[in-house]
């Protein structure tokens, strides 16, 4: 039951499920984005056959961008995408809800999948507030579906009962990503959250599809290889018990050898999967953000690369 959800091919979400992979800037020593190498990025992640494309997530660094440059990546992954026919969804998050109304009025115009928004973050909203803001964000998306993220670094975390009366007068909104949690989640979110695609962390994404919940992931281990993720998703739908067993071994080397970055040395997520991206070494990213924020030293990819080759062979190319 819970591998046929997944691969259903209608429902609200459309073609929005599987394997998503983010869109990492390349960052030049004076903070310039390097669209040449963004270029080629894309274009990798196309022929790895992803099931699609995502701009402007927290990795995508959507909060260190002008508004000049934020409309330069959209077109150029629109452009991209729409020649191969690969799915792309746009990010239009920002935390200040005029800019990011402004952003889905933009993106709206390039026909993706769907659109992403996140909540206004300055200043936390009650559950009305988040209504009528994605009340105002489908406005301006007009026909195109729209996906929530609600990260869990979010300064309002809403549980499933509350996401359920938040989007329900919203139809517009097809899903949303976000943290998982134990078994009782996993309940909550059968219970109220079935009406909406749920996209949970790609390394969680095997017990999001065996609990019967997960449509897909943005996905984080498609930074280490989009190939790789690709293929365990594959996996899913004819051997959910080694697909978790995978899992199991990915959640292990990300717990032992990632996680510590960010948790004793402080490291922001993009930087954690920016690092994923280089020891994957699929395309010419580098490690580096744009300041203020702090990047990885590249010099410990060598050896986490032989380890990640070691733990999950199945992923790695």
């Amino acid at each position: 039951m819970a591998i046929a959800k997944f691969e259903r091919q209608d429902g609200r979400w459309g073609r929005i499920r599987g394997n998503w992979a983010t869109l990492l800037l390349p960052i030049n020593e004076d903070d310039s984005i390097d669209f040449s190498r963004l270029t080629d990025e894309i274009d990798q992640l196309i022929a790895a056959g992803v099931d699609g494309i995502y701009s402007n997530g927290t990795a995508g660094e959507f909060h260190n961008q002008t508004e000049a440059e934020f409309d330069d990546i959209q077109q150029l992954l629109a452009d991209r995408c729409s020649a191969a026919a690969t799915p792309f969804v746009v990010g239009a998050c920002q935390p200040d809800p005029r800019i990011s109304l402004e952003r889905v009025r933009r993106a709206a115009k390039l026909k993706p999948e769907a659109i992403q928004v996140i909540l206004p973050d300055w200043w936390p909203v009650t559950g009305a507030e988040a209504t009528d803001f994605l009340r105002m964000a489908a406005e301006a998306a007009g026909s195109v579906p729209m996906i929530l993220y609600q990260p869990p670094h979010a300064k309002r975390v809403f549980a499933p009962t509350e996401l359920a009366a938040i989007l329900a007068p919203v139809p517009q909104i097809v899903g949303i990503k976000l943290g998982d949690g134990e078994s009782s989640w996993y309940e909550q979110a059968r219970q109220w959250l079935d009406a909406w695609g749920i996209y949970v962390p790609g390394h969680h994404l095997a017990t999001g599809v065996e609990q019967g919940v997960a449509v897909g992931a943005f996905s984080n281990v498609a930074c280490l290889s989009p190939s790789g993720a690709q293929r365990w998703t594959a996996l899913m739908a004819s051997d959910i018990a080694q697909s978790l067993e995978v899992e199991k071994r990915l959640r292990t080397f990300l717990e032992v050898h990632i996680a510590p970055l960010a948790k004793v040395h402080g490291y922001s997520n993009a930087a954690l999967d920016k690092l994923l991206a280089a020891i994957g070494g699929w395309a010419d990213i580098g490690t580096r953000l744009r300041r203020p924020y702090r990047w990885i030293d590249p010099s410990i990819v060598p050896e986490l690369r032989e380890k990640a080759r070691a733990a999950l062979p199945e992923i790695m190319p």
